[in-house]
């Protein structure tokens, strides 16, 4: 988008007139007239009872058909999923075979409903992405339980961070949080590799640290580079880099990154900055410049990690590692 300012004019002594536009690109005119509005509330009720955050949470996700909300949480014997009601009622809790939970991710339908959770432990469940029933039984293990590796037959991972899963099956997988690992690794719904993009770097299309991964409705993947300070984009279909935005994080890395319920913004957690950013989703073709339109102000030491947004009411959770807690926002 570019608009021409209404001209002045001035005249020369031979007769000519001369116009002079002043040139605005889309960023020099969105910040007018839609940055830093409010966009989203506190919801001071929910949970209804935050006495049952006994960890640091560090993931939330929605099932936003069922009303669910699932949160990952770490720490010595206390339960690592916890499962609440949309209105903020707490339901119940599992805790078999989870370590170290990272990300978490629910794919929900009419028919089928499950839990996908990233483990960057350790010990005998870590460096796996696992599949889960609502009330946490295992259906499937992604991964060497216990080992950490780079390899893709059999499939192995480092300190996963995050999946994303669409409709068809197809996974996205960002590996990892600090281990040997900077890639981003489509999976078939069979569990095969389609593509694999990124290795340990800066440059184009490198990762440190690929930190949260989101699928927007034109087919193109967005990836939180953390340590790079800047969010990548690839073609969903072939892996194809489409370029990267960077001018909205030179304070602080993206630690997540999900779309609202419209599309029309991308929800970025700041972990350092105790913030999240909102920004303009570009349309169909060119990414574009970054343009924060917006941010959602935490308390100091809050350290949001990772978020989720309910995809029916537009409802944004956020789990809070630094206050060992989720909150939720209700959009204006």
């Amino acid at each position: 988008l570019v608009l021409l300012i209404p001209p002045s004019c001035s005249v020369t002594t031979n007769g000519y007139l001369f116009l002079h536009f002043q040139v605005l690109t889309a960023s020099d005119y969105f910040p007018l007239w839609k940055r830093q509005q409010q966009m989203y509330k506190l919801d001071i009720g929910w949970p209804k009872i935050p006495e049952y955050f006994t960890g640091q949470t560090f993931c939330v996700a929605v099932d936003s058909v069922h009303d669910l909300v699932y949160v990952g949480q770490r720490g010595d014997n206390v339960p690592k999923v916890l499962v609440f009601s949309e209105e903020g009622y707490f339901l119940h809790a599992w805790n078999e075979t989870v370590e170290m939970p990272h990300g978490i991710f629910v794919v929900n339908s009419e028919t089928d409903s499950s839990v996908w959770i990233t483990d960057v432990g350790t010990g005998k469940y870590g460096h796996t992405v696992k599949q889960y029933s609502p009330s946490g039984k295992l259906m499937q293990i992604l991964g060497t339980p216990g080992n950490a590796g780079s390899s893709l037959i059999p499939l192995q991972f480092d300190q996963p961070a995050e999946v994303f899963v669409e409709e068809s099956g197809d996974m996205y997988v960002v590996d990892g949080d600090g281990g040997m690992n900077n890639r981003l690794l489509k999976l078939s719904n069979d569990y095969k590799e389609i593509w694999l993009a990124g290795e340990n770097g800066s440059s184009i299309g490198q990762f440190k640290i690929p930190h949260s991964v989101t699928v927007d409705p034109v087919g193109r993947v967005w990836v939180a580079d953390r340590d790079n300070k800047r969010i990548q984009v690839f073609d969903r279909v072939t892996g194809e880099w489409l370029g990267y935005w960077s001018s909205c994080f030179s304070e602080d890395g993206p630690y997540s990154v999900r779309f609202t319920a419209d599309y029309r913004y991308l929800i970025v957690a700041q972990l350092n900055l105790n913030r999240l950013a909102i920004l303009a989703a570009p349309p169909v073709g060119s990414i574009g410049d970054c343009i924060m339109v917006s941010t959602v102000q935490l308390a100091d030491e809050t350290k949001p990690h990772l978020v989720d947004v309910d995809m029916k009411s537009g409802a944004l959770y956020v789990a809070e590692i630094g206050a060992q807690q989720v909150q939720k926002y209700i959009p204006l």
